[in-house]
C-alpha cells in the first residue's frame, strides 16, 4: 500500500471532522442560542460537509480495501465522519497502525 492512500484519507478525515464540529456548533447556535446568521452558516457548512463526506467515504473505503480490514473495522472508519470529533481519534489510530505497516513494507535503500 502506498503512503499517498493514507495521506489522502488523513486529509479528508481532518476536513470532515472540522466541518462536522463546525456544523454541530452552528446547530447549537441556531436552535439553542437563536443567534443571527447561524441559519446561513449551518446551511453552508452542512452542504460542504455533506459533499466532502462522500469524498471521505471513497478515500476511507479505498484505504480499508487496500489494508484488507475486516468489515466491522471498515464500517467504524466510515461512520467516524458522522460522529463529532470521532474522525480525529479514528484517524490517529488508523494512521499509527498503517504507518508502521507502510514502514515495514518499504524496500531497504542501498547505500553506495
Amino acid at each position: 500500500m502506498k503512503k499517498s492512500v493514507l495521506t489522502r484519507y488523513r486529509v479528508m478525515a481532518y476536513v470532515t471532522g472540522v466541518l462536522l464540529v463546525l456544523l454541530t456548533l452552528g446547530v447549537i447556535a441556531k436552535y439553542l442560542l437563536h443567534m443571527d446568521g447561524a441559519e446561513d452558516f449551518t446551511k453552508v457548512v452542512g452542504i460542504a460537509h455533506g459533499w466532502l463526506y462522500v469524498v471521505y467515504l471513497l478515500f476511507a473505503f479505498d484505504l480499508g480495501s487496500k489494508a484488507k480490514w475486516p468489515v466491522g473495522k471498515q464500517l467504524w472508519v466510515l461512520a467516524a465522519g458522522t460522529i463529532p470529533t470521532a474522525a480525529f481519534f479514528v484517524e490517529r489510530r488508523v494512521s499509527r497502525e498503517l504507518e508502521a505497516r507502510i514502514a515495514d513494507d518499504a524496500p531497504a535503500v542501498a547505500k553506495a
